[in-house]
């Protein structure tokens, strides 16, 4: 055992295949004054007992990209280390019994053969020459990835932390952390074998994360699940198909039925993920142990019973093995079932590489996307999908994270729709106007925890959760979505929109601080505008809009999702000993958007606020006595103000407004009216359209560079790309003639064979009446008047180009009515 060194540069906290892994990347990237910290031995927590499946498929492109990297990774690991492993790549079949699971899985095939992987389609006719012990009732098709597989874990972890020692990284076993302090800028971690001063630290400690997080004052958002699999004894059927092909089965998932099934030597592992599943170690009743390094939960057999008689039906051979292995062990769950990757908030110097619902699968990318963060302060790809900061402190509520963690556990594989709203744990937060919108007929999505109205439904309309649960458009929302559209375009509509995350910035030097932030002018005082900020890399880290109230006082709104990781940002290019105060302001109030042509003739009778002041300017008035600061913009896209108000305040002005607006034909609108209203006039979503993925310059923002003025952050980036040129270009697309689905996040596009770019989002404008997508494509495929193809769910839909300029009042005319 290595002894515990006085200082390093980073330690990582726990040993499992996460932690070595970002210890490997670490000392690859050429950091290796770095030690990793484990209680007991390598591989004692979740990773011992994984089964250790490694997909590569996933509905979320950074998830695909980080398990595409694993494999990868793990194909040549053995022989890059000179360690042994047991890797076998036998490909697996993902059954689908439904038209919309196809769709998923032709959506999926098309995202993996833009990252260069070959997944297929099977029909009925092509699985039993894939899988000749399947039986095919109930079935619509597969698809096949000839990448998935399974390893060995322990093999894995050791090889992993072989190739880091060999580098100079250490590994200090037996180790527990027991405190932690910070101490002229460095952490200085207390242990069982003596106190270690280092730089960084990284939570890697797999279902302990949640322990080791409260040492640094961090509370993590996750919970626990007891996961079972059954191993079964030898299959002799099997084993002689085996011996003939000369090679195992195909891994089999039935996810529709919520199973894998994989052969395992010559018997079979079958892991159900069952809805009438168990949260451990999230009670006062039944606390996490000080040790559970090596140890199983008791078998829980009547929860499978289920799992177990539908794949013997499925794969009759399973029915003539006896049982051999009941594992049960703890598995860590975030709130979305998607791992912590990426700076731990609010904490300096620290970070979070856990919570790994599928840690052996994704492993090695983890390894490469935490080395990323931790030597150079980002990503090779956008990794918001599993950044800490997507959550904020509801998140972390004991009975919050055991709710959505048993839901997401209990629909592992489920489709993810895009109108479908996931129930459980909520509602967490509510507008304070939440009872007089549900009384409209609202029909609720939540973002950050916040309770927003998606649609509103008349009575008669279908409001069940199966009613959501496909890719159509033609939901029963759509004829609502529709009227909600015209009502902004012909009359006016108010939306409740709570959580916009808010900063106020104040002091000698703020407006020279937020310059050399932005990439374009900070606005002038009574004004707002959109601020774009780059990394180094010229690439676009985030959007906020900039609303001057003095010289040196600005407010700063930017989405509601982006509230830790916007404040981060900012608070982390606050120049030391500056007489700038920066402050999170988020709970202490409230918007409500106000647009339509009749929205002037609205609050021209509730305030004596001068109403034609123009477009991007914002005032302070009183509606109903009540204070509120009126902002002369609308992401709809028609003359509108944003009414923005302290959260006490927020019911009195809405009843005010929604008094005087019913001579005007007044009416509610949601965010899927939004969403529409926002497409046809091209304007950019954050973590859809607008990402680390790209560059300011490829998002069409380059009006938004001012290029005169002094250095800013990315800067010299932007004019080298700028000298050279931009290789992909934004740009709105319109489908010629729609099929039933509008095009997801990520849809491949095409111009004859070649793969010229990808959506970003997509929708039905229904102002315009078109399908609309807006992409990232080819700077060659970006002019107007191109013609491409978008691949739809597995189908070819010829598409316009239109550049960037808006579908809808390209000449702003009606928004600076």
């Amino acid at each position: 055992m290595s002894e515990l060194p006085s200082q390093a540069r980073v330690a990582i906290i726990g040993g499992g295949a996460v932690g070595v892994s970002a210890l490997y990347h670490l000392a690859k990237a050429g950091w290796t004054d770095c030690v990793l910290l484990e209680k007991n031995e390598l591989t004692s927590g979740s990773t011992w007992h994984a089964a250790g499946n490694v997909p590569t498929f996933s509905s979320s492109w950074s998830v695909m990209n980080m398990q595409r990297y694993s494999a990868q990774l793990y194909r040549g690991l053995a022989d890059e280390v000179g360690y042994p492993m047991n890797y076998h790549v036998t490909g697996s079949v993902r059954l689908a019994h439904t038209k919309e699971r196809m769709q998923e899985f032709a959506r999926v095939k098309a995202m993996g053969r833009h990252q260069g992987m070959e997944i297929d389609l099977l029909g009925l006719d092509e699985l039993k020459a894939r899988y000749p012990f399947l039986e095919r009732h109930g079935l619509k098709g597969a698809l096949y990835d000839p990448n998935d597989g399974d390893i060995d874990p322990a093999q894995l972890t050791q090889a992993l932390a072989k190739g880091a020692r060999d580098m100079g990284a250490k590994i200090v076993r037996f180790c527990p952390l027991t405190g932690v302090r910070r101490e002229n800028d460095l952490w200085k971690l207390a242990t069982s074998e003596g106190e270690i001063a280092c730089e960084i630290v990284v939570n890697a400690a797999g279902y302990r994360a949640g322990e080791v997080g409260r040492m640094f004052g961090r509370d993590v958002p996750m919970m626990v699940m007891s996961h079972q699999y059954i191993l079964f004894e030898e299959i002799p059927e099997l084993a002689a198909w085996s011996e003939e092909a000369g090679r195992k089965l195909p891994l089999l998932r039935d996810v529709d039925s919520s199973y894998y099934l994989r052969q395992e030597k010559t018997g079979m592992n079958l892991g159900p993920y069952e809805r009438n599943c168990r949260a451990h170690w999230a009670s006062s009743d039944d606390p996490m142990p000080d040790d559970f390094s090596f140890q199983l939960f008791p078998d829980d057999l009547d929860r499978l019973e289920w799992y177990l008689e539908d794949a013997v039906k499925r794969v009759p051979i399973l029915g003539t093995a006896g049982l051999s292995k009941v594992i049960n062990g703890p598995i860590p769950y975030a709130p979305d079932g998607n791992p912590l990757i990426g700076p731990m908030p609010g904490v300096p110097n620290a970070f979070e590489a856990c919570v790994f619902t599928f840690g052996i699968a994704q492993a090695g990318g983890a390894g490469k996307v935490l080395a990323e963060w931790v030597t150079q302060g980002a990503t090779e790809w956008d990794m918001w999908s599993c950044d800490p900061r997507r959550f904020t402190a509801f998140a972390s509520a004991p009975d919050y994270a055991v709710a959505k963690g048993m839901e997401v556990y209990g629909h592992e594989y489920a489709i993810h729709f895009p109108r479908h709203a996931w129930p459980a744990g909520r509602p967490a937060k509510l507008s304070a106007i939440h009872d007089r919108i549900a009384a409209f007929g609202a029909q609720f999505g939540a973002t950050n925890g916040w309770e927003r109205a998606n649609w509103y439904a008349q009575p008669g309309d279908d409001t069940s959760e199966a009613a959501t649960q496909t890719f159509e458009r033609d939901g029963p929302w759509q004829k609502r979505v529709r009227e909600e559209c015209h009502t902004v375009r012909d009359a006016a509509g108010i939306l409740d929109l709570p959580g916009f995350s808010r900063y106020r910035v104040q002091g000698d030097g703020a407006r020279d601080w937020l310059a050399s932030l932005i990439t374009g002018a900070v606005p002038k005082p009574g004004r707002i505008g959109l601020g774009y900020f780059a990394d180094a890399k010229g690439r676009l880290v985030t959007e906020m809009s900039i609303m001057a109230v003095a010289d040196d006082f600005f407010f700063l709104i930017t989405a509601a999702a982006a509230e830790l990781h916007d404040f981060e940002w900012l608070a982390k290019h606050l120049p030391q000993g500056s007489a700038i105060a920066l402050q999170n302001v988020t709970d202490a109030f409230s918007c409500q958007i106000l647009t339509g042509p009749g929205s002037r003739a609205i609050l021209a009778a509730i305030t004596d606020a001068d109403l034609s002041r123009p477009w991007l300017t914002h005032q302070s008035a009183q509606i109903a006595g009540q204070w509120c600061q009126l902002v002369r913009v609308s992401f709809a896209g028609e003359l509108g103000w944003e009414i923005h108000t302290r959260i006490e305040d927020t019911a009195p002005i809405f009843d005010a407004v929604w008094a005087a607006g019913q001579k005007h034909g007044l009416k509610p609108f949601g965010m899927f009216a939004l969403d529409s209203l926002r497409l046809e006039k091209g304007y950019r979503g954050w973590k859809q359209d607008l990402s680390t993925d790209y560059s300011v310059l490829q998002c069409g923002l380059e009006r938004f560079v001012k290029w005169d003025k002094p250095d800013f952050l990315g800067k010299a980036a932007l004019a080298s790309e700028k000298q050279v040129g931009v290789t992909k270009r934004f740009a709105i697309l319109t489908l010629d003639t729609p099929g039933a689905c509008d095009a997801p996040y990520m849809s491949t596009v095409w111009h004859g064979n070649e793969i010229v770019g990808e959506t970003t989002s997509g929708g039905w404008g229904h102002r315009v009446d078109q399908s609309i997508a807006l992409a990232m494509l080819r700077a060659d495929c970006a002019k107007p008047g191109s013609r491409v193809e978008i691949e739809i769910f597995g189908e070819r839909f010829a598409a316009t180009v239109h550049g960037d300029a808006p579908l809808w009042d390209p000449e702003n005319a009606r928004l600076k009515a």
